[in-house]
């Protein structure tokens, strides 16, 4: 048996590196793989996870292109420039049979080497609206790999698979009572409100202004606050709601390490609208409230948001829209009626694509032949 070697890039974001992660996790697990590298900048977060990885890490550095013609575009190009000719040494000196990018400014450099080296490549988009990188790169791909069928138009390759985002093994083998006794929760309704690891201001500012009332309807809430505005909202509830320490109903933390177990216990969410949010809410079966990020690249998280919402998969709120009066009667519609919180849950989870990782390594393993 010919064992395969693979290069694997993709950062900056959890959108690109959990991904990222999960298909590098579903290849090591193949039995003609022989050594996977996973190419990332140094100052991200994918160079943390991956040192827990049994692969090995190659630092390149990246940075998101500038909008504007300035000097900031000039280092930019020099540093993308450096980028690629390390990750051309990186092929000359590993040798792999394939690569796998989820596309952003970290898997730039490393796919632009695989064109310039003649190594075959598979991208992954997980966004409503492809972006730049993909767009640009999807010609020279052996194939694509995409999160929502409105995609495939917009890319120029004929060879563009709908696969869903590549999801963690958690979410297929975590129950809800037992992820809900982890977290030392009863068995009722649950909300839980996030956005996102660095969090959300409108969402925050909205949503603590109305815990005490969903507790004293006994509706539990899981609320993720972000690390840089923990401090602030829990300044904010002991104004408030001076009681919310001894609240049984209420979890609130900086960041969960553990999303899955999080979402699992839910039967209600309130979130941006980012790719792997909104994919790892299917997979749980959720039912969202989206409020997506209004200064996201490319305005991708409303169009995101907006074709959860046009599927019945989801409600959607604009950000400039969210107050505290607007949150609350939303979340009413879902926790008032339980026949339309059932019908957006059950239409979330049969969005859901369980099997994203298994149908991606298969599209690098027949690149790599």
């Amino acid at each position: 048996m010919s064992k395969k070697t693979y290069f694997v890039t993709g950062g900056g974001t959890g959108g690109h590196i959990y991904p990222a992660i999960a298909v590098a996790d579903g290849l090591l697990e193949q039995e003609d793989t022989n050594k996977i590298y996973y190419v990332g900048n140094p100052d991200n977060l994918e160079a943390c996870i991956v040192k827990d990885k049994d692969y090995t890490f190659l630092p390149v550095h990246s940075s998101g292109m500038p909008r504007k013609a300035c000097f900031k575009l000039v280092i930019w190009t020099f540093q993308m420039l450096l980028g690629w000719l390390k990750c051309c040494y990186y092929i000359l000196r590993y040798k792999p049979d394939a690569i796998f990018g989820t596309g952003g400014y970290v898997s730039a450099p490393v796919l632009f080497a695989g064109v310039t080296m003649g190594v075959p490549f598979v991208m992954h988009d997980c966004d409503a609206n492809p972006g730049l990188v993909t767009r640009k790169l999807a010609p020279f791909a052996k194939s694509i790999s995409v999160a929502f069928d409105i995609e495939c138009a917009k890319l120029h390759n004929k060879n563009c698979h709908v696969n869903g985002n590549p999801i963690r093994k958690r979410f297929l083998t975590l129950t809800k009572e037992q992820a809900r006794k982890n977290l030392n929760l009863d068995n009722k309704l649950t909300i839980c409100i996030m956005g996102g690891s660095q969090g959300a201001r409108k969402i925050n500012d909205s949503a603590v202004k109305i815990l005490e009332n969903l507790s004293s309807r006994s509706i539990q809430v899981i609320f993720q606050t972000g690390k840089k505005n923990y401090d602030n909202v829990i300044a904010e509830l002991k104004q408030i709601y001076p009681e919310y320490a001894s609240d049984k109903n209420l979890i609130i933390r900086p960041y969960f390490e553990d999303m899955a177990q999080v979402l699992i216990a839910s039967d209600i969410a309130v979130s941006r609208a980012g790719s792997l949010s909104i994919s790892e809410i299917c997979a749980s079966g959720v039912a969202a409230i989206f409020i997506p990020y209004a200064y996201a690249a490319a305005d991708h998280q409303r169009k995101n948001a907006k074709y959860m919402s046009e599927h019945y998969a989801g409600l959607y709120l604009e950000d400039s829209d969210t107050t505290p009066e607007k949150l609350s009667e939303m979340m009413s519609q879902l926790t008032d009626n339980p026949e339309k919180l059932h019908s957006i849950q059950q239409k979330a989870k049969s969005m859901a694509k369980y099997d994203g990782v298994e149908r991606i390594v298969e599209q690098i393993k027949a690149c790599a032949k």
